[in-house]
């Protein structure tokens, strides 16, 4: 008997279908992926399932769990049924999390209302979930508002609520969209030990997690079922183009890519930058410590590391919005004054970032055409209305966007769609270089090629130089001519993409590509690469910062910090690394 049994599920919005007569079952115990590209119905199908889809949506079918009717069900049934029967992970934690609630207090009214016991026995169980599923510090971070956590700690903050009443079934929709490749592998790992007792359907657009984690998979593409079946049998023979196009698009970081040989010509580089930011007392937070770079004309250079390594405040300070504590920032044969205030406007022309976050970049009172246009009124005001109206067009055209997009709100556009017209911007005043910062890192797999598509015609047209900061390292083994390590706001290890694919040189290097799921069901599952947590930065561990974690830790490791080395071809900082077979 299934546990859950959804019957001609169709949500509408007006005129709109989002789901169109969909059909599924998930049985105790079992684990089913929900895959499809954003817009295809899966987010609404799980807040259809809890009774949670806003007043002006239209819903009708059939929802039982347990034999029990859902769909139109009291408030009160259904208050009865979540968390404690079926609890939810959002994508989004920061508006699922209240942000008035210390994280302790919320995860304490779960507790509390569907646990029975004393608050005292309450906040036992919260720290001890917390601590569950990685959050460092857990008794400190059980004080904490939401805003005060990153957002891979927001997340695992809303995987313990979810968890904390041991619920029959568990819907987790996009869990690790914002974590590290190393946390994504211990939060499934987490998911995977609770597979005895609660049933999970799990929403992604990443089938390495589907591969590893489901024997089942449902395919949406535009609101409808179009396949189904056991994994194993659908990635080795998939029954519908659709399903057949998203694997396709899946990285896969166990096979190399061909890519254009960069040119010779330095464009940017960065001496010895270190990067401090003040702290309780006069103590001060070392977040980048005597990093240095190249990048040629032409080259993509990745920097990779998990959250709170250093990657977005080392390109910040390269662009001028962060103050170096010390070193220096040199482009075309000159050194970059620090704040981008006091830089040659053809530097700052020269010099763009692309964020993570299109949506939290793109201003939501200005229509696409206003905000592709903007650089332009400011770099170069003599174009004429017309003339400017011609670049943004074209802009948008280059990126895949057609006029009808112009009018448009942020709003009214997908992830995929927000984040090609932040491109557009960017790349509207021809620039040298471009930073990425994460700029896929929350897209489906049709929208992150359709936006690296962007990127590398972008390189072969224009010499573009990219540097691209991620944690997904099978994008980065796709799009990445070089790559650079960092952990803790350290250097790490530094070569070339086939290099350091191949062999790397650094067992936290070897950690984050292991950690990285392959989308085949027949590649074995590697369990998680990485325990424990990332050190405190304001208490940095003596020697290699690393060697908390580090299973080839030795003495030396513990006591003297590493000076980085070259060895055939690699730079690294590790005092084992001529030795290790990695």
């Amino acid at each position: 008997m299934s546990l859950l049994k959804v019957e001609g599920l169709t949500v509408q919005y007006g005129e709109q279908r989002v789901v169109d007569e969909l059909s599924f079952a998930v049985s105790g115990g079992e684990s089913v992926g929900l895959v499809g590209e954003s817009g295809s119905g899966k987010s609404q199908t799980a807040l259809a399932i809890l009774g949670l889809l806003p007043s002006q949506a239209t819903c009708s079918g059939s929802v039982r769990f347990d034999e029990v009717e859902l769909l139109g069900a009291s408030n009160r049934l259904l208050n009865a049924v979540r968390a404690r029967h079926v609890g939810i992970v959002f994508q989004d934690p920061m508006q699922a999390l209240n942000p008035y609630l210390r994280i302790g207090r919320q995860l304490r009214q779960v507790v509390v209302a569907h646990g029975g016991v004393s608050a005292r026995e309450a906040d036992r169980r919260v720290i001890d979930m917390l601590r569950r599923v990685g959050l460092p510090d857990a008794e400190r971070q059980f004080d904490a508002y939401p805003h005060q956590l990153s957002g891979g700690m927001r997340q695992r903050a809303m995987l313990a609520s979810a968890l904390i009443a041991g619920p029959d079934l568990l819907i987790a929709d996009e869990p690790t969209t914002a974590l590290d490749v190393t946390v994504q592998a211990q939060i499934l790992e987490l998911l995977e030990e609770i597979r005895d007792d609660t049933a999970l359907l799990l929403i992604t657009h990443d089938l390495g997690v589907v591969a590893s984690r489901c024997e089942r998979m449902l395919v949406l593409e535009k609101g409808r079922l179009v396949d189904s079946g056991p994994t194993l049998a659908m990635f080795a023979s998939p029954g519908h183009a659709h399903t057949h196009a998203l694997l396709a698009a899946a990285p896969r970081i166990d096979r190399a890519t061909t890519l254009p040989a960069p040119g010779e010509r330095s464009m940017l580089g960065v001496e010895g930058a270190s990067v401090s930011f003040p702290a309780r007392g006069r103590r001060r937070l070392d977040a980048v410590v005597d990093v240095s770079l190249s990048l040629r004309r032409g080259e993509t250079l990745a920097v990779v590391g998990e959250s709170g390594s250093g990657k977005s405040s080392l390109v910040r300070a390269v662009l001028g919005l962060l103050p170096l504590a010390s070193g220096r920032v040199v482009y075309a044969g000159g050194e970059l004054e620090g704040p981008v205030e006091r830089r040659a406007m053809a530097t700052r022309r020269d010099l763009q970032l692309v964020f993570q976050d299109p949506l939290g970049a793109l201003d939501p009172q200005m229509r696409v055409r206003d905000i592709v246009a903007e650089p332009l009124q400011v770099h170069e005001p003599a174009l004429s209305k017309r003339e400017r109206q011609e670049r943004v067009s074209a802009a948008l055209q280059h990126v895949g966007l057609g006029a009808d997009f112009l009018e448009r709100f942020p709003h009214e556009l997908s992830g995929g769609q927000a984040q090609r017209v932040a491109i557009s911007r960017a790349l509207i005043l021809e620039p040298k270089v471009v930073v990425c910062d994460e700029a896929v890192a929350a897209l489906d797999g049709s929208a992150r090629n359709q936006v690296l598509g962007v990127l590398r015609q972008a390189q072969e047209d224009t010499g573009l130089s990219i540097i691209f900061i991620s944690h997904d390292l099978a994008v980065v083994r796709a799009l990445c001519h070089r790559v650079l390590v960092m952990y803790m706001g350290r250097f790490i290890e530094q070569a070339d993409s086939a290099a350091l694919f191949l062999r790397p040189r650094h067992p936290y290097t070897r950690a984050l590509i292991d950690a990285v799921p392959v989308p085949d069901p027949v590649v074995p599952l590697k369990r998680a690469p990485l325990r424990g947590e990332v050190s405190s930065l304001l208490d940095p561990p003596s020697g290699c910062v690393f060697h908390p974690r580090c299973s080839n830790a030795i003495d030396t490791c513990r006591r003297e910090q590493p000076a980085p080395r070259d060895l055939q071809g690699t730079r690294v900082a590790c005092h084992r690394s001529e030795e290790l077979e990695l």
